[in-house]
C-alpha cells in the first residue's frame, strides 16, 4: 500500500518537445488543481517558432505550477519536480531543479541520437550525474503504446498520447481528479472519438501505474487553500483581460468593437472576445495592425466602445492614430500585452520594455492614461478602470499587461454584479451654445467642468453636425485652426485632462512603519517582490512594500509616500524605464533600480538577496 504524506505546497515543471503537448498538459494539470481549491500560480514557457526543431535545447516547452494550501504569489522559484519527456527537456531545465528534486524521465527518448543531439557525451541516467535527485525511470512512449494495444489507433497517434499517460501518473503523485480532463477529451475530440479515448485510456494507463507499481512509495496531497469566501475559477490574464472588456460593454451600456491583428502574446484576447457576440461583442481580425486601430477609433466615433489589442510591435504602427483618438478626444481602449524586443525580440518571452512608448511614443504633445495590471486576475479589474477613464474624460487609455500575465493562470473569485460599477454614457442630444448671431449650435470641444472631457455626439444626431479630422481644433468650436495660441492653449488643456483623471491612492504595506527602503513595483513584478518581502520580513528585516497600478496619472499621493524612505527599490524588466520617471517627476527620491531583461519573470529569492543588499549599504 502506497503512504500518503501531505505538503503545505509543491511546484512541478512539465518539459518537453513543443510537439509533445506541455502546455496543454500543465493547462489540465492546472485546471484540476484549481478545482481541488489550492490556490495556484503558473508560468508557460515555450517556443516562438510553432514547431521548433525537435529534440533540440531551443525546441524544448515548459510549464511550470506552483500550489499550495495557503495563498501564494509566484509560480515558484525553483521546481521540486521535473517531468522530462526528452534529454533536451532534462538538459535545459535542470539546473533550476530543486536540489534533492524528484525527476520522472521518459527513458524512450535516450537514444544515442537524441542524447548526441543535445551534447551529452554519456547518458544521464546511467552515468551517475543525477545521483543527488530522486530519480523515476519510465518509459513513458513503451507504456502508452502498451496500454492502446486494443484501441483502434494507429502507432503513431498512441505515441502522440504520452503526455497524457504523464499528466495520469502526476495526477495520482499529487492526488488530483481526472474527470475534467476526461470531458476535456471528449469535447476537444468530439469529430474523432477514437483518438479522444484513446487519450482517456492514456490517462487512466498513466495513473493506474502510479497506483501499482512500486516505484512511486509514497501519494502526496495538498489541501485546499483558506481563500475568502466566493465562488472561483481560474483565469488567465488574457481571458480576464477579455471578460473585462466584455463587462465594461455591459457596465457602459455600450456595444463592444475590438479591432485586432494577431500577435503573440495578446492574439488570445481576440479569441476570446469573438465568443461572447452575445453580450454586444464585435470583433474585427483587420488585415493589419493599422487597419485594427482606425476601425476600432470609427467605432468609438459611432458611439461604441472601441478597443484594439496588441503587442509592442503593432502598438509601435498603432501609434499615430492613437495620436488622432487624442486629438479627437474620443474614448479608445488599447491593451499593450508586452513582449521581449526591441523588433520581433523573443516574441513569445515576457518583458517590460513598453512603458516609456506608451507615456510618450506618439508625435506631438499626446498624453493618455496609461494602466498596469499586477496579476492575471486583476486584469478584469483594470480593464473596468480603464474603460471607466476612457469613458468619462474622452481619452484613448493604454493597459500594459505582459506575457507572463498574459499566459499564467491563478484563481479568480467572481465578483458581485453589485460589485461592478456603473460607467454608463450620456450623449449630447441637444445643442449646447449660440453662434455670433445668437442660433443655437452645437459646440463639441466645450468642455465639462469637472474632466474638461467634451461632448460625445453620436453621428446622425439631429442637429449636431460637427467637424473631425486631424487638424487642430478651435476651443469650443471645433473648426480648424492654426492660431498660435489656440494651438497651445488645445495642447495644454489635453494634458490637464489627464492629469487630472481621478484615480485611487497608493496604497503602502509598511507594518511596524519604520521601514527605511521602500521597494516599488509595477506591472508583474507584483507576485515576486511580494514574495521577496515576505521572506524578509519572515528573517525580521522591515522592508516596506507598494505597487503602482495607474502609471498615467500617478495616484496624488506618491510624492508624500516616496518622500517617507531613504531609498526606493524598484524592480523592473526593463533597464530603468520606472525609476527614470520617478526621478524626472520626484526629483530628491533616492531611486534604486534592479533590472533586468532575460525574458522571464524575477524569482522572489533573487529580489530578497538585492533588496536585502540595498538595505545593509544603506
Amino acid at each position: 500500500m502506497n503512504t500518503v504524506r501531505q505538503l503545505d505546497r509543491v511546484v512541478i515543471r512539465f518539459a518537453g518537445d513543443s510537439g509533445d503537448g506541455m502546455q496543454l498538459t500543465g493547462d489540465r494539470f492546472t485546471a484540476e488543481t484549481a478545482k481541488l481549491g489550492n490556490d495556484l500560480s503558473t508560468l508557460p514557457n515555450y517556443p516562438a517558432e510553432i514547431r521548433a526543431p525537435a529534440g533540440t535545447l531551443p525546441g524544448v516547452s515548459s510549464f511550470q505550477i506552483h500550489f499550495a494550501d495557503t495563498d501564494i504569489l509566484t509560480p515558484g522559484d525553483q521546481p521540486e519536480v521535473l517531468i522530462a519527456m526528452n534529454p533536451a527537456a532534462l538538459k535545459a531545465n535542470l539546473s533550476d531543479l530543486k536540489p534533492g528534486g524528484t525527476i520522472v524521465v521518459n527513458t524512450d527518448e535516450f537514444t544515442k541520437r537524441n542524447l548526441t543531439k543535445v551534447g551529452y557525451d554519456a547518458n544521464p541516467l546511467e552515468d551517475g550525474s543525477l545521483d543527488d535527485y530522486q530519480v523515476h525511470a519510465v518509459a513513458l512512449a513503451t507504456l502508452t503504446i502498451g496500454a492502446l494495444a486494443e484501441h483502434e489507433v494507429s502507432k503513431k497517434d498512441a505515441e502522440r498520447s504520452k503526455n497524457m499517460f504523464a499528466l495520469g501518473l502526476v495526477s495520482w503523485m499529487y492526488s488530483r481528479p481526472t474527470e475534467a480532463t476526461e470531458e476535456f477529451l471528449r469535447g476537444k475530440f468530439k469529430a474523432k472519438p477514437t483518438i479522444a479515448e484513446a487519450n482517456i485510456a492514456a490517462l487512466r494507463a498513466g495513473w493506474n501505474y502510479g497506483d501499482t507499481t512500486e516505484a512511486f512509495a509514497v501519494r502526496f496531497e495538498i489541501p485546499p487553500a483558506k481563500l475568502k469566501s466566493g465562488t472561483y475559477r481560474n483565469i488567465t490574464g488574457n481571458q480576464a483581460l477579455a471578460w473585462g472588456i466584455t463587462a465594461a460593454g455591459v457596465a457602459s451600456g455600450l456595444p463592444v468593437f475590438l479591432g485586432a491583428y494577431p500577435i503573440t502574446p495578446a492574439s488570445d484576447i481576440l479569441h476570446e472576445l469573438s465568443k461572447h457576440k452575445r453580450f454586444g461583442v464585435t470583433t474585427v481580425q483587420a488585415e493589419d495592425e493599422i487597419a485594427a486601430v482606425g476601425a476600432a477609433l470609427g467605432a468609438s466615433w459611432g458611439g461604441a466602445l472601441g478597443v484594439t489589442t496588441s503587442s509592442g510591435p503593432g502598438i509601435a504602427l498603432k501609434s499615430e492614430t492613437i495620436s488622432l483618438a487624442v486629438s479627437l478626444e474620443l474614448p479608445l481602449l488599447v491593451v499593450d500585452v508586452q513582449r521581449a524586443g526591441p523588433s520581433t525580440g523573443l516574441p513569445t518571452k515576457t518583458e517590460q520594455a513598453d512603458l516609456m512608448m506608451a507615456m510618450f511614443g506618439r508625435h506631438g504633445e499626446a498624453p493618455i492614461a496609461v494602466l498596469a495590471p499586477q496579476s492575471p486576475s486583476d486584469c478584469f479589474d483594470i480593464m473596468l478602470h480603464a474603460a471607466r477613464m476612457a469613458l468619462t474624460y474622452r481619452t484613448p487609455v493604454m493597459v500594459l499587461s505582459d506575457g507572463y500575465i498574459a499566459n499564467g493562470a491563478e484563481p479568480w473569485r467572481l465578483p458581485e454584479l453589485t460589485d461592478i460599477p456603473d460607467i454608463s454614457v450620456e450623449f449630447a442630444t441637444e445643442t449646447n451654445g449660440v453662434d455670433k448671431a445668437g442660433e443655437p449650435v452645437f459646440l463639441p470641444y466645450l468642455r465639462d467642468f469637472d474632466t474638461l472631457a467634451r461632448p460625445w455626439a453620436v453621428p446622425g444626431t439631429p442637429g449636431l453636425q460637427h467637424r473631425i479630422g486631424g487638424i487642430e481644433k478651435a476651443d469650443k468650436t471645433g473648426d480648424i485652426s492654426y492660431d498660435p495660441e489656440n494651438h497651445d492653449h488645445m495642447v495644454r488643456t489635453r494634458a490637464a485632462k489627464i492629469a487630472r483623471i481621478d484615480v485611487p491612492d497608493l496604497e503602502v504595506d509598511d507594518p511596524a512603519g519604520d521601514a527605511d527602503v521602500l521597494v516599488l513595483g509595477w506591472g508583474s513584478t507584483w507576485g515576486p517582490i511580494g514574495a521577496a518581502v515576505r521572506g524578509l520580513r519572515d528573517k525580521g528585516v522591515s522592508v516596506a512594500r507598494a505597487h503602482l497600478r495607474f502609471l498615467n496619472p500617478m495616484p496624488k499621493n506618491t510624492a508624500e509616500v516616496l518622500a517617507r524612505y531613504d531609498r526606493v527599490v524598484v524592480p523592473e524588466m526593463n533597464l530603468g524605464q520606472l525609476a527614470l520617471l520617478l526621478r524626472g517627476n520626484f526629483p530628491g527620491t533616492n531611486v534604486v533600480g534592479y533590472n533586468k531583461v532575460r525574458g522571464l519573470p524575477f524569482t522572489s529569492n533573487e529580489l530578497q538577496d538585492a533588496i536585502e543588499e540595498v538595505i545593509k549599504n544603506g
